[in-house]
This record gives structure tokens, C-alpha cells and sequence, in this order.
């Protein structure tokens, strides 16, 4: 198993990122925060998961170990791949993830591309106790959801589908209170 690499990163193409160890270049499909953190870095290093098939041996990288964790803990999902948990890691942070799952906020995971209702619902029935750990009680105590479901919640009340208002909240900073994120999401579509 190859659990991290640390490199020059040299080239980010369609496919991944191509991370220079020692005179080899491995490409590593990476969240967009491990592509951030390598660009314009001299020396990257990457948190990683080998994927072995029959036919191919495929890299993924993370920029940090809760990344990695969560991905892992989603390719034991009946139905979900390598691809698509890179998908669901790479579309918001650990901890709201994390905290959609303990909320049971299937529609969260449904806004990722490549995941309908029934592998939405799947991923938070499968990974609830296992992660129930991990979330703090705040969280999974609010009634409401918490502030990025009411967020979500607002920007659908106003005209918006799921998909199109967790894009828009996943541009915003995910610290700040509902109402703050319902203004920068509709400040950044206007």
C-alpha cells in the first residue's frame, strides 16, 4: 500500500496530478485541495489510497488524513466506487460531510454528480454509526439540520434546486452562520 508520497508536483492534466517522487512520476487523482495545496509548492505531500483492479493499479491523494479517512469509509458503501467517493470528498469539507451524514441529510450527497437518491440514502445509512464518533453532539443535536442545511433550505425556498444551491454553498465559507451563507451564495450568482 502506498499511503503517501512526497514530491515535486509537475504537471495537473485531465486525468490528475502528476507527482514527481524521486525521478518517477506517479499520477495521482487528488481532491481539489491536495491540487491546491501542491501548486506552486516546491516540494508537496500527499496523503494517498492505492485502488488495486484486475487491471489497474490507480492513486488518489488527499491533502489531509481526514480526507483519506472519509474515503475510505465510503468505498464500504454497497454501490460506491473509487470515483465516487473522490467526488463526494472533493465537494466539501470533512466536517460537513461528516456532519451531513450524522444530520442524515441525504440531499447533500445527492447534489454530487453520479449520486442519486437511493446511493445518497445508502451512504448515510452505512456510514452513520461509524462516523457517529467523530461528529460533535451540537451537531447532531440541532433540530434544524444545521446552519448549511438551512442555508441549502432558504436558497431552494427561493426558486433554486438542491444541485444549484450546494454548488453555491460550497463557495462559501463554511464557518459562517446561515444567513452570511445565503448572502455570499446569492452575491456570487448575481
Amino acid at each position: 500500500m502506498i499511503a503517501r508520497l512526497r514530491g515535486r508536483a509537475v504537471a495537473n492534466t485531465r486525468d490528475g496530478l502528476v507527482l514527481d517522487v524521486g525521478g518517477v512520476g506517479y499520477l495521482v487523482a487528488a481532491t481539489p485541495s491536495a491540487v491546491r495545496k501542491a501548486d506552486g509548492a516546491d516540494e508537496v505531500s500527499l496523503h494517498t489510497y492505492l485502488h488495486v483492479r484486475e487491471d489497474a493499479l490507480q492513486l488518489y491523494g488527499f491533502a489531509e488524513p481526514g480526507e483519506r479517512e472519509l474515503f475510505v469509509q465510503l468505498l464500504s458503501v454497497n454501490g460506491v466506487g473509487p470515483k465516487v467517493a473522490l467526488a463526494v470528498v472533493s465537494g466539501s469539507p470533512v466536517g460537513e460531510l461528516r456532519r451531513a451524514i450524522a444530520l442524515e441529510d441525504a440531499a447533500r450527497f445527492q447534489a454530487i454528480p453520479g449520486i442519486g437518491k437511493k446511493t445518497a440514502e445508502r451512504i448515510v445509512l452505512e456510514l452513520k454509526e461509524k462516523l457517529a464518533d467523530g461528529v460533535p453532539e451540537a451537531a447532531t443535536s440541532t433540530s434544524g439540520g444545521g446552519p448549511h442545511a438551512v442555508a441549502r433550505d432558504a436558497l431552494v425556498e427561493l426558486g433554486w434546486s438542491v444541485v444549484e444551491a450546494e454548488q453555491a454553498l460550497a463557495q462559501t465559507d463554511p464557518e459562517a452562520p446561515a444567513e452570511e451563507r445565503v448572502r455570499q451564495a446569492l452575491k456570487r450568482a448575481a
